[in-house]
């Protein structure tokens, strides 16, 4: 796959879910079926080791065989993909980047150092070393709302106006006051949002989402991304339902009991049901089992039928 650039980076993007054996060993058979699942629902790109990649938790050899089965995959269809190299810390994360340029991905994903929280010069020393280390592939900044130091929209400006390899950046968004002020880098920059906001964010400038709602299904989340290019009032009105299902009966398990974000993600793959995808996640992090989440298939297809028609 050829180096992407920040306007062609858009739309629905699903994340390749670590699929866990009880003997904590990765699934790769059912890792294979998700991919081909995601060229068959004809998402706009795939992307490995993010949250719900459990990347932290992968050997150098897991994470070569998984990127080779993504990149394998994907050439043959000519998708789109992005390798996660992020890891915790900054000298790992710039192995991986090494070895990611090796199966030639439109962008890699990166995090900034996470043991401590960053400063901006710091991400600045972080992120030319990682350009370096990219050659001509560009970066995409990863920046969850669970990470250390979520930057502004002033500080992403500041580094990545010195940077000129990070083309994109995954964030949590914000307000109106945040789009606002994100406007001239959504100018330049490929601008990811949550997927379940993402009929704001394509209103209000962003270039489309890593997806929580490809999660849930992969398909619906690919029509609903392409009725915002006809409809938007639908799409806005189909959001309110996606976010009142996501805070009402996904969002507790974190909020109220603790649960992990890699956890509420293989949760939504459980109930949207399209592939058996096991909620179990990799030692020492626990999922949410089937029992806890009894009622949320039904429940999801009642109130968002225009996911699962």
């Amino acid at each position: 796959m050829r180096p992407y650039s920040a306007k062609e980076i858009r739309g629905t993007y699903a994340t390749l879910l670590l699929p866990i054996q009880p003997d904590d060993g990765i699934d790769f058979g059912l890792l294979r079926a998700q991919l081909e699942y995601f060229v068959d629902a004809k998402v706009d790109g795939v992307y490995s080791n993010g949250t719900a990649g459990e990347f932290y938790t992968e050997s150098e050899d897991e994470f070569v065989q998984i990127n080779q089965l993504l990149a394998e995959t994907c050439e043959r269809a000519r998708l789109p993909f992005q390798v996660g190299a992020s890891f915790p810390t900054a000298q790992l994360s710039l192995q991986r980047i090494r070895r990611a340029v090796e199966f030639r991905p439109s962008a890699i994903q990166v995090v900034l150092p996470d043991w401590w929280p960053p400063t901006v010069d710091e991400g600045l020393n972080f992120l030319e070393r990682a350009a370096e280390a990219a050659g001509e592939v560009p970066l995409i900044l990863y920046n969850p709302p669970h990470v250390k130091r979520v930057f502004t929209p002033k500080e992403f400006a500041i580094m990545c106006n010195r940077i000129p390899a990070v083309v994109g950046i995954k964030t949590a968004a914000g307000g109106d006051d945040w789009y606002s002020a994100m406007q001239p880098l959504m100018q330049r920059l490929s601008v990811f949002v949550p997927g379940n906001n993402l009929a704001t964010g394509v209103s209000k400038g962003a270039a489309g989402a890593y997806s929580n709602v490809a999660c849930l299904q992969p398909r619906g989340a690919v029509r609903w991304n392409r009725l915002m290019e006809t409809d938007m009032d639908e799409a806005l009105r189909q959001e309110k339902h996606i976010q009142r299902f996501m805070t009402e009966a996904i969002l507790p398990f974190r909020e109220k009991h603790g649960r992990s974000n890699m956890a509420l993600d293989k949760l939504l793959a459980w109930t949207g049901n399209w592939l058996e995808m096991p909620t179990r996640l990799r030692w020492p992090y626990i999922g949410i089992t089937p029992d806890e989440a009894s009622g949320l298939r039904e429940r999801a297809r009642h109130e968002m039928p225009f996911l699962f028609d």
